[in-house]
């Protein structure tokens, strides 16, 4: 967990009362950019913490008049959510996938605002409002001494998940480096805990990842990102061959640590959560990667078909193609109108 998603920032945002403000000024926008990294990642947190603090029902509104926007708009995260449910969902009808697009957008602009207030709040606070389904088994896992691995899929909240994480002890937490300094400050910020340790995904770091498992400790991981071209194998993910990444079965092999999955699911509309904590198949450990591979995978899926709304699918999962295949980045005539 903690590997960010790719989630674009609009221009211009929708008020509470479904207008349109404007973006800051050129002159503001110049002093802005002539601040610090540092600076600059308070500032973001601070922004952050002043619209977390919002009464929910606003934020609710604010982030369903968000989602009617990219509809109306044909916006990017619209675009890319209708593509992956003709790619994913091929057996729904028109009207259903419809339907379940809308659902998609509006839990995509709630879980964005949620997080604000996830980030910016006490996590006893936060984690109040959590179901624990599952704990136990986390806790004996860990208890082994075997290390553990969760695989956190972009499903519901993950970044409450790492909250209560960090609260059963200390965690290593991956996550793809932003290019921004100033949003990697903010992460740091935000993310930040006295058990939390964020490890960037990449060569140096991730080695780090090896003695946490061998002295017993615990790592985190969003495993369905699209890794690079070359750092992963393709494995089916709703029955479509996917990129996927070979981290989660390289230390699984390696060390011999536990894999669960973990994820926090959306238990209505009031910021109530469910967590919930399984096993992982043994096989995601399996020396063979394209093996590991659809074994992690299928796991995810079944969490995504929990509830696909709750899904991440404003992510463009399928860009990468299997060489020689001949197929197209799927995602090429993502701008035509419905």
């Amino acid at each position: 967990m903690g590997i960010l998603g790719q989630q674009t920032v609009p221009r211009s945002m929708p008020s509470a009362a479904g207008t349109v403000t404007r973006g800051p000024s050129r002159s503001a926008l110049f002093r802005i950019a002539r601040m610090t990294p540092d600076v600059r990642a308070r500032l973001l947190y601070a922004t952050a913490a002043t619209v977390g603090r919002l009464p929910w029902p606003l934020l609710k509104r604010v982030a369903d008049t968000l989602a009617w926007s990219w509809r109306k708009l044909n916006a990017r995260e619209s675009r890319v959510a209708r593509r992956n449910l003709e790619l994913a969902y091929p057996e729904l009808s028109a009207e259903q996938r419809a339907r379940l697009h809308a659902q998609i957008l509006r839990s995509t602009a709630r879980q964005t605002l949620e997080v604000l207030r996830t980030w910016t709040r006490p996590p006893a606070e936060n984690l109040a409002r959590l179901q624990r389904n599952g704990q136990e088994l986390y806790d004996a896992a860990l208890a082994s001494g075997r290390g553990v691995i969760v695989a956190a899929p972009h499903f519901g909240n993950w970044e409450l998940l790492n909250q209560w994480l960090s609260e059963r002890g200390p965690i290593a937490i991956v996550y793809r480096p932003p290019e921004s300094e100033a949003v990697d400050g903010f992460l740091q910020l935000a993310r930040g805990g006295d058990n939390v340790r964020q490890v960037r995904a990449e060569g140096p770091a991730v080695r780090q990842l090896f003695k946490v498992l061998k002295d017993g400790g615990a790592v985190g991981i969003l495993p369905d990102q699209q890794p690079k071209a070359g750092d992963g194998v393709f494995a089916p993910f709703f029955g479509i061959p996917a990129l996927t990444m070979t981290l989660v079965n390289r230390l699984a092999e390696r060390t011999g640590a536990i894999v669960l999955y973990g994820w926090c699911e959306r238990a209505g509309d009031d910021l109530q959560f469910a967590l919930h904590v399984q096993p992982a198949d043994p096989a995601v450990a399996d020396a063979d990667p394209v093996r590991a591979a659809s074994a992690l995978n299928a796991g995810i899926e079944q969490i995504a078909r929990r509830d696909p709304a709750q899904y991440q699918w404003t992510y463009k999962r399928y860009t990468l193609r299997p060489p020689g295949s001949g197929e197209a980045n799927p995602y090429a005539t993502e701008r035509h109108p419905h």
